[in-house]
């Protein structure tokens, strides 16, 4: 219905009918949302609202109940500005001490999120950061509440994308899809053509980190419209293997990786700046959007900030930047040629 309106309102424009249409407050002529506004899912790609293939490179949140103190003005205009990020990842922890012990304060600040990234021009990916337990339908109430009540204010916006469920683990396909089709009509009923993206078995791995691969869910689609799925990397642990799945997965599932790190599975250890350079280059091969992990000065090798760095106003000098955040700052600050013909 979006889509409709907006091309109605271009061709009442072109007729002379109306003036042109301005974009959101803030977002101002030539950002990611501007240019393409909403996005929907053609065949096994993201695209635009002229039907074109897309790919969306930005950042993730850490938890919001531990680094709120990150996502600030400064920080935000940091990364529209100077990362020149098309995205930003709102993790929102459901347990640890996460969203179960205010649901109504948390869901305000995702919504407030949501605000910050549109205002700049960004998307914003709404992610119900489901972690421990593994099973997303521990958690199915919560998340029919959450999504009914996120959906129903956003649902004019045309920067949202809904993760339904961060990292499915210890639990079967068959029921991560039966959590996913009771889910997703909670949002369709508010918001019918916002992107929903559903996490995939073995911490979003397509199931390869549990010995299996993308035909379980080749075979077994969940049954909804305009669906993406969920795959994470952490570089120096998921490699070749990995990214031949990925390789295979790719011409018959439309993947948005939601979540990477540099670094090891642990969120630790080195940078494998080879494997990393490998990944993303392959990412931008078959246009597959993306999410680091993290955009915080959590004390762990895979933030993007030295420890302390959320206390000042300084986020894209080569003096706060770990060699992660270095790395994908000069990845994601390229030109994006975002096509719109």
């Amino acid at each position: 219905m979006k889509r409709l309106l907006a091309l109605l309102a271009t061709c009442l424009t072109v007729l002379g009918l109306t003036t042109a249409m301005s974009p959101p407050a803030g977002a101002a002529a030539g950002t990611p949302v501007d240019v393409n506004g909403q996005l929907h899912v053609c065949g096994v790609n993201l695209c635009n609202q002229y039907d074109r293939p897309v790919q969306l490179r930005g950042m993730s949140t850490h938890g919001i109940q531990w680094f709120g103190r990150c996502y600030n003005a400064a920080s935000l205009d940091a990364l529209a500005n100077d990362w020149k990020s098309d995205l930003l990842r709102i993790a929102m922890y459901v347990q640890e001490d996460g969203y179960e012990t205010d649901p109504a304060g948390f869901t305000s600040r995702v919504n407030g999120l949501v605000d910050e990234a549109e205002a700049r021009g960004m998307y914003a990916l709404i992610d119900f950061h489901t972690l421990t337990p593994g099973d997303p339908n521990f958690n199915l109430d919560r998340a029919k509440t959450f999504f009914a009540s996120v959906a129903a204010r956003n649902a004019g916006k045309k920067n949202v994308i809904y993760e339904i469920a961060n990292e499915p683990n210890g639990v079967s396909w068959s029921a991560i899809k039966s959590y996913a089709e009771q889910v997703i009509p909670v949002i369709r009923a508010a918001d019918p053509d916002a992107v929903v993206i559903v996490g995939t078995r073995g911490w979003s791995s397509l199931g390869v980190s549990d010995g299996s691969d993308e035909s379980e869910v080749v075979d077994n689609p969940v049954d909804a419209t305009n669906l993406m799925y969920a795959f994470h990397f952490y570089a120096a642990s998921h490699k070749d293997s990995y990214r031949a799945t990925v390789s295979r997965a790719a011409s018959r599932l439309p993947l948005f990786v939601t979540e990477f790190g540099t670094v090891s599975a642990t969120g630790g250890g080195a940078m494998d700046q080879a494997s990393t350079t490998a990944w993303l280059d392959l990412l931008d091969q078959l246009k597959i959007s993306y999410a680091n992990w993290t955009y915080s000065d959590a004390d762990e090798s895979s933030a993007a900030f030295r420890p302390g760095t959320c206390e000042g106003g300084d986020y894209s000098s080569g003096g706060v930047l770990t060699e992660s955040g270095t790395l994908l700052k000069n990845r994601i600050s390229t030109p994006d040629s975002f096509p719109t013909s």
